[in-house]
C-alpha cells in the first residue's frame, strides 16, 4: 500500500461514492483527510467513519460552485493541519448531467456544468498550489471520465466538460511540475456507486449485462478508482504527471464493432436482460 504518512488531503464530493472511497483509501493510507462536500451529514458521517477505523478526518460543507466555499475549505485543511499536499477534485454535481446537444442545451444550463466541471478545478489549482509550494510540493487528482475520451449521444456538457478536464490537467501539469506539484487526471469508467447501487438491486439483469461490455466482466467499483489515486499521490508515481489514466476495466480500449457482436450474443442467451438501469 503506499505510504501517504504525513501528508494533508482535501477529497471535493468526498461523502460517497468515489469521493468517499477515495477519502477513506488516502486515511487508510496515512493521510490527514479533508472531506469537503454539499451535503455536510453525509460529509461527517463518513468522516466519522475514517476515524473509528483509526484515520485522521475532518469534514467542512462546501459547494465547488462557489469559489469563496473552495478558498474556504482550503484554508480550513492548512488551519487544521499546518498544510496541504494533495487535492482530489472529484465533485460535480447535478447541473453537469444535463442533456441535450448543442441545439438542446440552454446556456445557463452549460454554464452551471462547467462553473462545477472546469471551473471549480481552475479555482481550487488557484488556491492551492501557493499552500502546495509552501509545503515543498504536492499532488492534484482531476476525476474526468470515459466521456473525456469517448462521446455519447446527448451529453454535451457532461462529454465537453470532462474532455476540458483532460487538456487543463496536462496544461497544469507544464506549469506547475516545476513547483513540485504533479497534476493527473483519472476516466473512470462505470463504478456502482451507493447511488448507483441501489438502482442495480431493481434490474441485476441490466448490470450483469453492463458488466459483459468490459473485458474484465465487471464493472468498477470507488475502491478501484481510490486506489490509482492513492498511487498517483504517492512517490512511486513521482515521475507521472499530466496523465489521464483510463481506470476502466479495458472500456476503452476495444474494437466497438466487436464488442457490438458479443452484447448482442448475450441478449440473444439471456432473454431477461433489461436494457434500462
Amino acid at each position: 500500500m503506499p505510504d501517504l504518512s504525513g501528508q494533508v488531503a482535501i477529497v471535493t464530493g468526498g461523502a460517497l461514492g468515489i469521493g468517499g472511497g477515495t477519502a477513506r483509501r488516502l486515511a487508510a493510507d496515512g493521510a490527514s483527510v479533508l472531506i469537503a462536500d454539499i451535503n455536510g451529514e453525509e460529509a461527517e458521517q463518513n468522516a466519522a467513519r475514517i476515524r473509528e477505523a483509526g484515520g485522521v478526518a475532518e469534514a467542512i460543507v462546501a459547494d465547488v460552485s462557489r469559489s469563496d466555499d473552495i478558498r474556504r475549505m482550503i484554508d480550513a485543511a492548512v488551519e487544521r493541519w499546518g498544510k496541504l499536499t494533495i487535492l482530489v477534485n472529484n465533485a460535480y454535481g447535478v447541473a453537469a448531467m444535463a442533456k441535450g446537444s448543442a441545439v438542446e442545451v440552454e446556456e445557463d444550463d452549460w454554464d452551471r456544468g462547467f462553473a462545477v466541471l472546469v471551473k471549480a478545478l481552475f479555482v481550487g489549482a488557484k488556491y492551492a498550489v501557493p499552500r502546495m509550494q509552501a509545503a515543498g510540493g504536492g499532488t492534484i487528482i482531476n476525476i474526468s471520465s470515459v466521456h473525456g475520451l469517448l462521446a455519447a449521444p446527448r451529453a454535451l456538457v457532461y462529454d465537453t466538460g470532462k474532455a476540458a478536464v483532460i487538456g487543463l490537467t496536462r496544461q497544469m501539469a507544464v506549469d506547475f511540475g516545476p513547483l513540485g506539484i504533479r497534476v493527473n487526471a483519472i476516466c473512470p469508467g462505470h463504478i456502482v456507486t451507493e447511488n448507483m447501487q441501489a438502482r442495480w438491486e431493481r434490474n441485476p439483469a441490466g448490470l450483469r449485462f453492463f458488466d459483459q461490455q468490459y473485458p474484465v466482466r465487471r464493472t468498477g467499483t470507488p475502491a478501484d478508482i481510490a486506489a490509482a489515486i492513492a498511487f498517483l499521490c504517492s512517490d512511486d508515481a513521482s515521475f507521472i504527471t499530466g496523465q489521464a489514466l483510463a481506470v476502466d476495466g479495458g472500456l476503452t480500449i476495444q474494437l466497438q464493432e466487436d464488442i457490438g457482436v458479443h452484447l448482442g450474443r448475450y441478449a440473444q442467451e439471456h432473454p431477461d436482460t433489461k436494457l434500462t438501469q
